[in-house]
């Protein structure tokens, strides 16, 4: 039988990630692994933490840097910019970008293509 409060605590897939990310994200310097740990709400074991740090680093997503016998972390981009990492990422897998891109601009709402059309014209978008 399997234990129904165990399944209950389980975190959706990358739950814990955007956590760190999110920790990350409002530091103003890079952070050890103790730092991050203690700034989580959750009570996770410091091996975990290292391990979230090692695999946003082994995906491009936080830099680290050697402190001593250790490292710190911070993260590459903001939300923003990891969300563009991650529609090129997808678009960088499509074998035809073109229609990946026409199909894309056809879904956009009308605010979002004024908001593209601005920045293809050199503007800020916002």
């Amino acid at each position: 039988m399997r234990n129904r409060r165990k399944d209950a605590m389980r975190r959706a897939p990358g739950t814990l990630e955007a956590e760190v990310l999110a920790v990350l994200w409002n530091a103003e310097e890079p952070l050890s692994p103790a730092d991050v740990q203690a700034q989580l709400e959750d009570d996770l074991a410091y091996t975990t933490v290292v391990t979230i740090l090692t695999r946003l680093h082994d995906k491009g997503v936080a830099m680290r840097e050697k402190h001593g016998r250790s490292f710190r972390y911070h993260a590459v981009d903001d939300e923003a910019g990891l969300a563009a990492r991650k529609m090129t990422k997808v678009l960088d897998g499509e074998p035809d970008r073109g229609s990946v891109l026409a199909r894309f601009v056809t879904q956009l709402s009308e605010t979002d293509e004024e908001v593209l059309r601005a920045l293809l014209r050199g503007g800020t978008g916002s």
